[in-house]
């Protein structure tokens, strides 16, 4: 099952939670499906390097209707080389899977490929050292980006988005404190936490635990959403009474937080173009006990969805390459290229054009990515500020921890230094006049 979902990332297209969830895991127990997502999302987050290995280890390249025995040599590779998997029945496993996957003919090729890494792997590693692409497991494209953008801290990133992302949850204020639930998850789970400043609602899990243990979490007193995702309530900062639009709401832990920042007193309007991520969003709110408009539309297309009434306030958070959520999504390093950045680009500025006309005088709008790079980030906010008088940007308020400035307007926050994720802000008010 984890061979083919990498198959269907490297191979297909796919994304690997939808992978996942069309090798039909619901039906095994807790256990083995969790093995099965760690062994998926390892051998992803590390394929980059396998191929190097693979091509010290095979004589000649698997022919491309093989496809399935690189990802299925790379999910050993990833319990060869992990120390939290247990390597002892590692290359039995994956020799067995061979005639699970109608393979039995490569069982012998899998085997003495398996057992020659297990007796040259440092030899091996030594020797692929010398590519960074096989070094840090990225793709050569997003590396040579990433160093140029960020050429202090590149190599610091990419080792970031190699590591295992932590579970960070939100604590509903409507229902109780990040202290008393902090209590309880040591009381009953025995799990320590730690907290983040500048992100008041923010509890980390040491030990990260599977959604349906945590205690309340069906009740609604907590939310699974990142500490850097968590910033965009604080800086928006609506207040009771205030009619809010979430542009790009799906699946819902930003709208959900708007609501219970403001002890649900907000008329929020939760828009999304996908109908069916809207379901998402409505069960969030339902888990929660709060209510919002949900409407599917176009945020570059108003026209068909407004009803002509303003909004106080508006939050951005835009499509975009996802760069900064690769530890989450080791995907992303096979499902974008760099010919999508202008495309992104592209859209971004349409949504902020579109949108910016429904922002009533005085009122604010957030901008926000999860991306890295420069292109998606500052570059469309001086575009944006350079072609708009009625446009002033204000300075994010609060601590931004792991925050760093930008090439321009807004602020970034970078993977590794604060144990989040990263994000882009820029916050922006309609100058009346």
């Amino acid at each position: 099952m984890a061979a083919r979902a990498v198959l269907a990332v490297i191979d297909g297209g796919a994304t690997l939670e939808a992978a996942l969830a069309a090798e039909h895991t619901a039906g095994l127990d807790d256990r083995d499906r969790a093995h099965i997502q760690a062994l998926a999302f390892g051998a992803v987050r590390w394929h980059h390097r396998h191929q190097a290995i693979l091509a010290q280890l095979l004589n000649r390249p698997l022919r491309n209707r093989d496809r399935i025995l690189e990802a299925l040599l790379s999910v050993g590779l990833f319990q060869l080389n992990d120390p939290a998997q247990p390597d002892y029945a590692a290359v039995s496993a994956t020799v067995d899977a061979t005639r699970l996957l109608g393979q039995p003919r490569a069982a012998g090729l899998v085997n003495a490929a398996l057992r020659r890494y297990q007796r040259e792997a440092p030899l091996i590693l030594a020797r692929i050292m010398e590519s960074v692409e096989a070094r840090y497991a990225h793709p050569a494209w997003l590396i040579s980006v990433l160093q140029q953008e960020w050429p202090d801290c590149w190599a610091e990133l990419l080792d970031a988005n190699q590591q295992q992302p932590p579970l960070w949850l939100r604590v509903n204020r409507m229902r109780g404190s990040v202290s008393d639930y902090a209590l309880r998850l040591q009381d009953e789970l025995g799990i320590a936490t730690a907290t983040l400043p500048g992100a008041p609602q923010a509890i980390r899990l040491e030990t990260a635990v599977a959604t349906g243990k945590l205690p309340g979490f069906a009740a609604g007193l907590v939310t699974i959403q990142d500490a850097a995702s968590q910033l965009a309530a604080s800086l928006l900062d609506p207040q009771p009474g205030m009619r809010v639009l979430d542009a790009c709401a799906a699946p819902g832990g930003k709208s959900t937080h708007l609501l219970e920042y403001t002890g649900g007193e907000i008329e929020l309007t939760a828009l999304d173009v996908s109908a069916e991520r809207l379901h998402l969003v409505e069960g969030n709110l339902a888990r929660l006990g709060l209510k919002a408009q949900l409407l599917a539309g176009d945020a570059t297309a108003p026209e068909t969805w407004w009803d002509g009434r303003l909004f106080d306030r508006i939050l951005v958070d835009a499509p975009c390459s996802a760069t900064g959520v690769i530890r989450r999504h080791p995907d992303i390093k096979f499902l974008r290229r760099a010919t999508d950045m202008p495309a992104l680009a592209v859209r971004q500025t349409q949504m902020l054009e579109k949108l910016w006309p429904l922002l009533r005088p005085g009122g604010q709008l957030l901008y926000s990515t999860c991306s890295l790079f420069h292109a998606e980030n500052s570059a469309v906010l001086s575009r944006f500020l350079g072609t708009h008088q009625d446009v002033r940007e204000l300075p994010l308020a609060g601590e931004l921890p792991g925050a760093t400035p930008a090439r321009g307007p807004g602020r970034q926050l970078l993977p590794g230094p604060a144990n989040t994720d990263g994000f882009y802000y820029a916050l922006m008010t309609h100058r009346p006049g």
